[in-house]
């Protein structure tokens, strides 16, 4: 009968390492899939994680260049009108040098439209346009806008004197100056005229 335990008990065993061996073999099995779906899920994870932040890269992106076309759309407006504002200023300082009544009076007009269309496109400006730049906007719209109450005080008061016209002519020189600076500030932000890196 010892034989028989004996026998029995290596039977037992075996089943036993079998059964054992298996649900090891099992055990890890699920183990190593438990760490693939993680490894796996991680990856997903961070693969959203990089696409949202792709995508909030790109929208920043498209942010920023869509400011600028706005801000650049709005510079070279706010340059015309007010580069044709100044030769209308121009025009009509010329149309009182030469004392022809027809011809001032046609440059007032003309001079009383581009003022107006200079002021909607400020008005604008100040909406958009970083402080620095409006510093230039602001102070070139005061300077045509003084050379504008000069000219409206010499039409209105008749002929001027020589001397009204040289201030005058002086305040143009200053607007033309002005003018030069909002230029350059306006391309400097948009970056026309950066400095090269070294």
């Amino acid at each position: 009968m010892g034989q028989t335990w004996g026998a029995l008990a290596v039977a037992v065993v075996g089943v036993v390492g079998t059964l054992g061996a298996a649900l090891l073999t099992q055990s890890r099995a699920d183990r190593l899939k438990r760490h693939e779906l993680e490894a796996t899920a991680r990856q997903q994870c961070e693969d959203r994680a990089h696409a949202e932040q792709v995508r909030q890269q790109e929208a920043r992106i498209a942010a920023r260049r869509e400011l600028t076309d706005l801000r650049r759309s709005c510079y070279i407006l706010l340059n015309t009108k007010a580069r044709q504002y100044q030769t209308a200023q121009i025009n009509l300082m010329h149309a009182l040098r030469a004392r022809d009544d027809a011809e001032t009076q046609a440059c007032a007009e003309q001079l009383e439209e581009r003022r107006l269309v200079l002021r909607d496109s400020y008005a604008e400006a100040q909406m958009i346009v970083p402080a620095a730049v409006l510093t230039d906007a602001r102070a070139v719209n005061h300077q045509l806008n003084n050379t504008y109450g000069l000219l409206k005080r010499m039409v209105t008061g008749g002929h001027p004197d020589d001397s009204e016209l040289d201030v005058l002519e002086v305040e143009t020189e200053m607007s033309w100056a002005l003018l030069s600076d909002l230029r350059a500030a306006m391309r400097n932000d948009l970056g026309v005229d950066e400095a090269p890196e070294e």
